[in-house]
């Protein structure tokens, strides 16, 4: 990301979140962005995901901007070459843990035997082939957590994005939660950013960044 601003209409001045941030990662490595509520961490994963559009900057991902790209291609591009981890889980209860993971091939345009059997590794990868045609109610919090991270991994993204990915789990559901994001993202080779409150979690990464009046500055919180 290269000079990235955000700006909010109000009924006054606007609402200055992002100041002018520039940031470069490489595959494998893995940041977390840490700062107060409010100041914007969720602005700013939101924009590297595609999911808000910068009032001005660039973002490029795998030599792409994908603002520059139609709306049908954004979304596919988004489909396959991000993964998302919420601190909600946002399963779908009706579905087992394995079609919850299908849902991202199904986004990407691609079900068939392969995916299949990419989910069934995935979650086997995160502890899960056991409870693959188990539904989210059968679960706990932190196996419904687990779940979102095969999800997020199922296309094989550039970049993963995890919003307070253990804000609802216990300290020690919590670390393996972190550990095993870690190790899969490193395994394929994709950035993993992470916004959170934890100092815990943001010493696990390898990089560590503060959020603070619109700009990113290197320290701890």
């Amino acid at each position: 990301m290269q000079d990235l601003h955000k700006e909010y209409p109000t009924p006054t001045e606007p609402l200055r979140v992002l100041r002018g941030i520039s940031l470069r990662l490489a595959g494998g490595d893995s940041l977390a962005v840490v700062g107060p509520s409010g100041s914007g961490k969720t602005t700013l994963l939101n924009i590297l995901g595609t999911l808000d559009v910068p009032t001005a900057g660039k973002v490029r991902l795998d030599g792409l901007d994908p603002f520059d790209l139609p709306a049908k291609a954004l979304a596919r591009f988004r489909a396959q070459r991000v993964g998302f981890v919420f601190q909600d889980h946002h399963l779908l209860d009706q579905l087992t843990a394995q079609e919850n993971v299908l849902v991202a091939a199904l986004a990407a345009g691609r079900v068939g035997r392969p995916q299949t059997q990419r989910a069934e590794e995935l979650l086997e990868r995160v502890g899960l082939a056991d409870r693959r045609r188990h539904f989210p109610a059968e679960l706990s919090g932190g196996q419904r957590q687990r779940v979102a991270i095969a999800r997020a991994l199922m296309n094989r993204p550039s970049l993963l994005l995890a919003d307070e990915p253990t804000g609802d789990l216990d300290a020690a559901a919590g670390r393996n939660i972190a550990e095993l994001l870690l190790e899969l993202a490193r395994d394929q080779r994709a950035m993993l950013i992470v916004a959170t409150h934890s100092a815990e979690l943001a010493g696990q990464m390898g990089g560590r960044v503060r959020l603070s009046d619109g700009l990113l500055v290197n320290g701890h919180d």
